[in-house]
């Protein structure tokens, strides 16, 4: 479906703009680029072309971050048994990475629980607690999860733990019952209102590194070098597609410094197997991509203790292996994706074509609960309708929903919430699980509520692009200068340009989906190739000898050694 193109910023740029271009030392095009992003002086340019570590926030800019580290700190003075609890995705496992290399070059023991998905879920149990405490823990930290789990919290209180919760999810109407709490989405904290924190979009793994630098300057004994765990960070700040602005990026950007080291025989390995030479440098697409579906996969598949062995491997011989391990559950992971985007696809087509259904709602009692949510977010990439995915479990139907701007999925399903036995989520993605008799309802019900908020008619996807970008001035300059707005992400999007019309002279498939083709402006002084990712269908050979218009970002393919710019097709218009 070709998308709606609409440029980032209509606003004419102001004539100071070279003199901004010439004082940082970059080109006007690079300028205006930042310029229509919102970088509207010299200095915020050049605080987002160089964002140094000397611009973090101090870690008791978090809400409860100080009053978290001091109950931790005099946990451990007192010899107490601690343990952290982690999610069971990149974000909660790089977090429990974080504590526990932390805790072990300050001298300190630490044990941890990750629990299982499909057998656990998300979040604290009273089971998986009560084995903690029958092991002598005293002390816990929670990283990436336990904001809303005051039952269980109450429940480790009860036991004789002291709780401290780290997340940086949305709390509830009432915060846990813990010792302390520290979130930077908190506006109030033991009485004390907190404006905006700058910190507010930080990962689990970015909450969970600030609350340890501060741990490390309240501990006995010399601090040790805090950069050194950024790696996780960045890691799993990534892969949790948080924005990619302000505190995120000045962590992740130092932190791809030393995943392209790879001084920990697990990222070395993880590299490796993800088909990235150990020491290549690596963008935030590659962690993405290639790295972080790895460490998912792990978690997704059932347990997540793997990866966590991974990362924390000091010895490349035991790395390697637990590596392959990883990368064959990906394999099979991605395996069962394919099986249930097949099936889902079909039934998607089903419901629009005899129903024309306005959300989406799908359903197979096969389908794994570990993957459920990648394949709804293909699937709203091919309808742009709001999707839940159901599978079913021991009677119970388990759902991952995923939405489109347009449509909040969180308020959407609150309109329905007593179908609910548990529901949660935000703007573009949520979860659910509801008894298999309410199914029917529910699916007329979702429906509905789309239909009520954006109408029935389907709408289109909205791309922006930066500006339209002939041929000819794309060049190895012009790439290196993009190169300094990396890491994209959330919050900072790959540059997208537009070509002018350009000839289509060559068409290659590249495997089943996707294709190659060879573009040329209209005086055919300037070819490029340009690849086209799951669009072989779209794009046939009878485009051959059209004239057409692409959206597009400009990329360096350095296949068999040899670079050459390519471009990578975002969308098309028939001319």
């Amino acid at each position: 479906m070709s998308k709606v193109w609409k440029l980032r910023s209509e606003e004419e740029t102001p004539a100071s703009l070279p003199a901004i271009a010439e004082e940082l030392g970059i080109t006007e095009m690079l300028a205006e680029i930042l310029w229509h992003r919102g970088f509207r002086t010299s200095r915020e340019m050049d605080m987002f072309l160089s964002p140094g570590l000397r611009n973090l926030c101090q870690p008791g800019d978090i809400p409860g971050l100080e009053e978290s580290a001091a109950v931790l700190a005099e946990g451990i003075a007192e010899g107490r048994k601690f343990a952290v609890w982690g999610d069971y995705d990149v974000d909660g496992v790089t977090s429990v990475a974080v504590v526990k290399s932390f805790l072990k070059d300050r001298g300190y023991e630490c044990a941890h629980y990750l629990p299982n998905r499909l057998k656990e879920g998300y979040g604290l149990n009273v089971n998986g607690l009560s084995g903690l405490h029958e092991d002598g823990v005293e002390l816990l930290l929670t990283v990436d999860c336990g904001i809303t789990n005051n039952a269980e919290i109450a429940a480790a209180n009860e036991m004789g733990m002291t709780v401290v919760v780290s997340d940086h999810h949305l709390p509830g109407a009432e915060l846990p019952p813990a010792a302390a709490v520290c979130n930077p989405r908190m506006t109030e904290y033991n009485g004390c209102q907190f404006g905006e924190c700058s910190c507010a979009t930080l990962a689990g793994v970015g909450v969970a590194f600030m609350l340890m630098a501060r741990l490390n300057r309240l501990l006995p004994g010399e601090p040790v070098d805090m950069r050194q765990y950024l790696d996780f960070v960045a890691l799993g700040t990534i892969a949790d597609v948080v924005e990619l602005q302000g505190q995120n990026r000045i962590l992740v950007k130092n932190g791809l410094l030393l995943l392209k080291d790879a001084r920990r025989p697990g990222i070395a390995a993880l590299k490796v197997v993800s088909g990235y030479d150990m020491f290549a440098a690596i963008g935030a697409g590659q962690v993405g991509f290639g790295l972080a579906p790895r460490i998912n996969a792990s978690g997704r598949m059932g347990d997540p203790h793997k990866a966590l062995e991974l990362l924390l491997c000091e010895e490349m011989e035991t790395a390697r292996p637990i590596a392959k391990v990883l990368d064959e559950l990906n394999a099979e992971r991605k395996a069962e994706e394919d099986r249930i985007l097949e099936e889902a696809l079909a039934q998607a087509e089903e419901h629009v074509r005899r129903d024309n259904r306005a959300g989406l709602v799908l359903y197979s009692s096969s389908w794994h609960p570990g993957i459920i949510g990648i394949v709804a977010s293909r699937v709203v990439e091919k309808f742009y309708r709001p999707t839940v995915m159901l599978c079913e479990e021991n009677g119970v139907i388990k759902g991952s929903a995923r939405s489109i701007k347009e449509f909040h999925i969180h308020e959407g399903l609150t309109t329905m919430a007593e179908l609910f036995m548990n529901f949660g989520g935000h703007k573009l993605a949520a979860g659910m699980s509801f008894k298999a008799e309410h199914l029917s309802e529910f699916r007329e019900r979702f429906d509905q509520a789309v239909i009520d908020k954006i109408g029935s008619e389907p709408l289109k996807a909205t791309l922006k692009v930066d500006r339209e970008l002939p041929l000819e001035q794309i060049d190895y300059v012009l790439l290196k200068e993009l190169e300094l707005m990396q890491p994209f992400g959330m919050g900072n999007p790959e540059p997208v340009f537009t070509t002018p019309p350009v000839e289509v002279l060559e068409r290659r498939p590249m495997g089943r989906e996707h294709v190659k083709l060879t573009v040329a402006d209209k005086s055919r002084t300037r070819r490029m190739p340009a690849k086209a990712w799951r669009m072989a269908e779209e794009l046939g050979s009878e485009l051959i000898g059209t004239t057409m218009r692409f959206a597009f970002s400009p990329k360096i393919d350095k296949f068999n050694g040899i670079p050459t710019i390519e471009l990578t097709v975002r969308d098309y218009k028939r001319r």
